[in-house]
């Protein structure tokens, strides 16, 4: 699966909002909240540590949400179209590598 790096404030705000068929996954590096306002359809978020762990799972997120994660960890957040987690769990490690680099 493609994914884009969130690295700009305009990344990370916008995120997937008003996407539709998201076929690609967003990265929001040092980032422990989320919205779905706006959003089109659901998307599955994962709260990734340092070293690419999943700390958290949520599915089939709907549109108009908050997530707020609370952790003392360093975290990241990565966004993607819904049930693409389903194969994932807690605990596994995410080899961000294996993404290949997206740009709009």
């Amino acid at each position: 699966m493609k994914i884009k790096i969130a690295d700009t404030f305009k990344d990370k705000l916008l995120g997937l909002m008003n996407k539709k068929n998201i076929d690609y996954g967003l990265l929001i590096k040092n980032c422990k909240s989320i919205h779905t306002y706006f959003m089109k359809e659901p998307i599955d978020v994962l709260l990734l540590d340092n070293e690419n762990r999943i700390l958290f799972i949520n599915r089939n997120v709907e549109k108009n949400k908050v997530l707020i994660y609370h952790t003392k960890k360093k975290s990241n957040i990565l966004e993607l179209p819904s049930n693409a987690s389903k194969n994932l769990n807690v605990n596994d490690i995410i080899d961000i590598n294996n993404f290949k680099a997206y740009n709009e």
